[in-house]
């Protein structure tokens, strides 16, 4: 296989903030291509930075393993995630573009769209929501204004987060869920859920600290809203251990590198009675593209991304109302619109 990428520095139409005040205005995104014959796979991984892996270090890696990566004979893109792994174990954000490029190249090649490989059908697809950044009140109302929107995941981790949600409230009749990326303590948690659900909140995301499992156990056994774990559950080991301490999980392809390993974390997760979230991590739609093929396998979805930006970098998918629209074309079904 011939290996290509690309480096893009992705705008956000506003600054982008988090809790702990993490805020960004850009997202730079790391653009792979595997190209076979006469189709060309194309994958995503953005890079975030507590995360420690750059962009940089991709293109290092990829420039280090080029021939290995493309040395392989395609036939299974399970396969080719286990050569991968064991290739390139330190960085499995690349790993995670790769599988992705892999798995769009694939379904070019069976001329199927990535849900039907996976033997589902696309019926009863959740809802993505509409991420509002941590902001002063009255810029996060006039965000959602700008967005009407039927579920806001709002970006929490303030001393005033119930009176920030009151206030959002009062604007709109719209689902919400609240997402702290750790942010509380286990005696703000306690405080704080009773009154987010009197609130119209559905769901809490991370409301610890991702190492503080003592704490989960006992919110998860105090909480009156459903529990997701994030930070917490990044690879396959992960899952098991999110039992008795979340009600759910949130699989990002880029943190458990890709879409082969997110396949059985998925089926592991239903095994054990736990919901599935599929979050981003504010992808282009190419990234986007490959949430989406997962979308008849889920719970909840969080793939806003492309929506966040000021521009995108491809086409493929729309958004009509929280519905996502793909072109149900083989693979990915996307055009990279820098090449064009």
């Amino acid at each position: 296989m011939n290996l290509y990428y690309w480096k893009h520095e992705l705008p956000f139409r506003h600054p982008f903030t988090i809790s702990n005040g993490r805020t960004k205005t850009h997202q730079p995104t790391l653009i792979v291509a595997l190209e076979l014959g006469k189709h060309i796979g194309f994958g995503e991984a953005p890079a975030i930075a507590y995360y420690n892996i750059s962009v940089e270090q991709m293109i290092a890696d990829i420039e280090a393993k080029h021939q290995q990566i493309g040395k392989f004979a395609l036939t299974d893109p399970t396969r080719y995630w286990h050569y991968l792994h064991h290739l390139l174990p330190k960085n499995p954000f690349l790993v995670a573009a790769l599988d992705m490029a892999c798995w769009d190249l694939f379904g070019q090649m069976k001329q199927k769209p990535l849900y039907q490989l996976w033997d589902t059908e696309w019926t009863s697809t959740p809802l993505t929501d509409f991420t509002i950044g941590i902001d002063q009140p009255e810029v996060m109302v006039a965000k959602m204004k700008e967005k009407p929107w039927p579920i806001y995941k709002i970006k929490l981790g303030t001393p005033d987060d119930v009176a920030l949600i009151s206030t959002l409230r009062q604007h709109t009749g719209a689902t919400f869920r609240v997402d702290v990326n750790g942010g509380w303590t286990l005696e703000e948690a306690l405080y704080k859920i009773p009154l987010l659900k009197e609130l119209g909140v559905e769901l809490v995301e991370q409301p610890l600290a991702k190492d503080d499992w003592e704490g989960m156990k006992q919110l998860y056994s105090a909480s009156p809203l459903p529990l997701f774990a994030d930070e917490s559950c990044v690879f396959e080991q992960d899952v098991a251990r999110c039992v008795q301490h979340f009600h759910g999980i949130n699989i990002k392809l880029t943190k458990c590198s890709g879409p082969t390993p997110a396949l059985r974390m998925i089926q592991q997760a239903k095994q054990l009675g736990l919901k599935v979230m599929m979050g981003c991590m504010n992808e282009s739609t190419i990234g986007s593209a490959a949430i989406a093929q997962f979308l008849p396998q889920l719970d909840y979805v969080d793939m806003d991304g492309p929506l966040l930006l000021a521009e995108d970098i491809a086409t493929g998918i729309s958004y009509e109302d929280g519905q996502i629209i793909t072109t149900g074309k083989p693979g990915l079904g996307i055009f990279p619109s820098f090449l064009a």
